[in-house]
């Protein structure tokens, strides 16, 4: 047996149960019995620890189950995809820390929007990867800047000092924000132009179909002369 493993609990619990079952069966009154108790035990012990050795039942010390393997990250054939993935939870985790840390109700909420659309945004990129080359401006300037302002901000409104540079700055960008939130709205929405696009030119088609077919326009009617004679209509 290697100095990692040890012996099975199995044959001493064995002992244990046969030294209860005697003392509560037998009478054990003299040292010959106690003697011939430990020869009993001393046999059933080999016997089980034979037994356990034989099936495999060994204990390593200090084995512990193996972890289940961690799930593999979830990527793409495409880098540049991949990447903007990575920034875009990286800048969506910042904007969650700046609004937890920025006190104003106002800039709160605009942060708070800032989240959801931007998260938009990169799941329809994501479920669309030829969607990417619309969002590069969006990812190389006005993601990275928006976040830029929001730390100014955290940074100033933090500093605890009303001031002519500070209270201009802050209001700045107060301001700005606004505006910021309509371009991301107007940068998501722009996503799904050529799916607008798609949409309008089935329905365009669609609606020249049927009504080549003569499916759209007034309703038909049953032809009066085809009405059954037992049919009785007042018309007034």
């Amino acid at each position: 047996m290697s100095s990692g493993e040890r012996k099975p609990v199995a044959p001493f619990y064995a002992v244990g149960a046969l030294w209860l079952l005697c003392g509560l069966l037998l009478p054990l009154y003299s040292i010959t019995h106690y003697l011939l108790l430990a020869s009993i035990s001393a046999v059933a012990f080999l016997a089980v620890n034979a037994i356990c050795k034989s099936s495999g039942v060994v204990e390593a010390e200090g084995e512990k189950p193996k972890p289940e393997p961690a799930p593999a990250s979830q990527s793409s054939a495409n880098p540049e995809l991949d990447k903007m993935l990575r920034d875009g939870l990286e800048a969506v985790a910042e904007m969650k820390r700046l609004n937890d840390s920025i006190a104003a109700p106002g800039i709160s909420a605009d942060i708070s929007r800032l989240e959801q659309v931007s998260g938009r945004i990169f799941q329809a990129v994501r479920e669309d990867p030829a969607k990417l080359p619309q969002i590069r401006r969006f990812m190389d300037y006005y993601l990275p800047t928006t976040l830029k302002l929001l730390n100014a901000y955290d940074r100033m409104s933090a500093a605890g000092v009303s001031g002519e540079n500070i209270d201009a700055s802050l209001s700045k960008i107060e301001a700005m924000m606004h505006t910021v939130v309509r371009a991301f709205e107007k940068q998501l929405d722009s996503l799904y132009g050529s799916d607008a696009l798609d949409i309008s030119t089935d329905i365009s088609v669609l609606e020249s179909m049927m009504e080549r077919e003569g499916l759209t326009g007034q309703e038909l009617r049953p032809d009066a002369r085809q009405q059954d004679p037992n049919d009785i209509r007042l018309e007034f």
